[in-house]
């Protein structure tokens, strides 16, 4: 198997190839047809989380070893399966729910792997996508992705599923009041559409970037902020006709916390999903006087993937403006990304 192999956090990929994989039990292997390129992969590579105040949350500590291929959103078809998998259709593609649990700890008994205390997820905690062979402990974490080509169904494990928990946790208020999603990247462009096909009124739309504005206005938001502005502020709560109910941050700067903090109004809600880095940068008693709701968002369950799935059988989840690279130029793509300059998704094909 062909690989892009993560040896050293701080450092490029290096290629390399490995001794073909065997399963047993109920373990699948497949043949990977595409593999997505998120903005956390950015941060996998480095090996850290920067929390602000000069401190970083190491990837080393919270159990992740080298040499790792990652790649958390991976498309593929079987090729081989253990004894113990079941009947499983080799002439499917299907798209792979990466954030799998142990198994037996509380959460995963919930069924909330995202959330597990001993993680397996791919592309982190064991090897995931960045290849052209992936194993996984069970077929359950298979979908089907019917006609959608598998360069455009292998970002909805992470864009597609992180940005639906995130808008399932406001979306008692997107019918009533534009959610405020900062951030139009890969993500925001899916949060866009993903609004759409939860029934919500059109969102608005913070970036900083006058291209990924034009995009978000494009995939549908009515109203697309530069967050640098001045009256930033003041821009977003006239598009949304007030102090606004629900804000997704999809950065998770201090800027962007600040800003939601700013938009929303009392007894309003902000979902942070984006891991930039930083210190809240919020007065603590301000929190009880505006009677805020702030809450992370990490990824998503398997159940609220298989609804997620079930949207996109539907046709109401659009797919993402897509650039596809080959698997050797992971590190080149992770450089792009780096700088801003992707728009969309970038996704490796083996």
């Amino acid at each position: 198997m062909r690989c892009q192999n993560l040896t050293e956090f701080g450092k490029p990929l290096t290629g390399e190839t490995r001794p073909d994989m065997t399963v047993s039990g109920t373990e699948v292997l497949l043949k990977v047809t595409a593999s997505g390129v998120c903005h956390s992969d950015l941060h996998i590579r480095e090996g850290c989380y920067n929390l602000g105040h000069g401190q970083t949350l190491s990837f080393g500590d919270r159990g992740m070893k080298l040499p790792l291929v990652m790649g958390h959103e991976p498309a593929g078809r079987v090729i081989d399966a253990g004894p113990d998998a079941g009947d499983i259709d080799t002439s499917k593609d299907y798209v792979v729910y990466p954030w799998q649990g142990c198994g037996e700890c509380h959460q995963c008994k919930l069924e909330r792997e995202n959330y597990c205390s001993a993680p397996r997820y791919l592309g982190m905690f064991v090897d995931g996508g960045y290849a052209d062979l992936l194993k996984i402990p069970h077929p359950k974490y298979l979908f089907d992705i019917g006609d959608i080509a598998p360069e455009l169904a292998a970002p909805l494990a992470c864009s597609g599923l992180t940005t639906f928990s995130a808008l399932k946790k406001v979306e008692d208020t997107i019918k009533i009041a534009p959610v405020v999603i900062i951030g139009a990247g890969g993500l925001g462009l899916m949060a866009i559409g993903l609004v759409k096909a939860m029934g919500g009124l059109p969102p608005v739309v913070v970036d900083i970037d006058p291209a990924k504005r034009e995009a978000a206005v494009a995939a549908g938001a009515s109203h697309a902020v530069d967050g640098a502005a001045e009256d930033a502020v003041a821009q977003v709560q006239a598009a949304v006709g007030g102090p606004a109910l629900a804000v997704v941050d999809l950065v998770g700067a201090e800027p962007t916390a600040s800003l939601a903090f700013d938009a929303v109004g009392k007894g309003g809600k902000i979902v942070i999903v984006g891991l930039f880095g930083g210190a809240a940068p919020w007065a603590l008693p301000l929190i009880p006087v505006k009677a805020l709701t702030i809450m992370g968002s990490y990824v998503g369950t398997l159940q609220e993937f298989s609804e997620l799935m079930d949207l996109v059988a539907q046709g109401k989840v659009p797919v993402l403006p897509t650039q596809t690279h080959d698997l050797e130029q992971a590190e080149n793509v992770l450089n792009q990304l780096e700088k801003g300059e992707i728009v969309g998704r970038a996704v490796l094909t083996p």
